[in-house]
């Protein structure tokens, strides 16, 4: 006999674990990821964003990014080419927990979203002085 708050909580876990469904289409944003002494850099391009539709959320490690794009013609539309998908953005990445998730930062402009991630104190690289005897 299984004991009901143990399947619980392993039902919840099964839940946390699932992955998100959409509706409509998601496109990945292709990223720059780059680090230096003081922080990760994140730079992904999200054209036809706007500032206000862009949600960035940072927690036990993982990172992400979504952004959600207005449709830009009326169903009615009548297309003699159609090249252009029109989507949500969507992007997720495990990270170092070694991030100052206080201090994140984001700007966007021309479409491209740009993240800082300040490095912890505590890995960032620094210089022993030598005693002179």
């Amino acid at each position: 006999m299984v004991d009901s708050a143990v399947a619980k909580k392993t039902a919840e876990a099964e839940v946390a674990q699932a992955e998100r469904t959409r509706s409509g289409r998601a496109y990945r944003p292709n990223v720059d990821i780059i680090e230096n002494k003081e922080e990760l850099l994140v730079v992904a391009d999200m054209p036809g964003v706007s500032s206000s539709s862009i949600d960035v959320k940072f927690e036990n490690g993982s990172l992400e990014i979504h952004g959600r794009v207005p449709v830009r013609q009326t169903p009615e539309t009548r297309y003699l080419l159609r090249e252009y998908g029109v989507g949500d953005f969507y992007r997720s990445f495990q990270v170092s927990e070694a991030i100052d998730a206080s201090r994140i930062t984001a700007e966007y402009a021309d479409g491209v979203l740009t993240l800082h991630l300040p490095k912890i104190e505590a890995v960032k690289p620094r210089k022993i002085a030598i005693k002179m005897l």
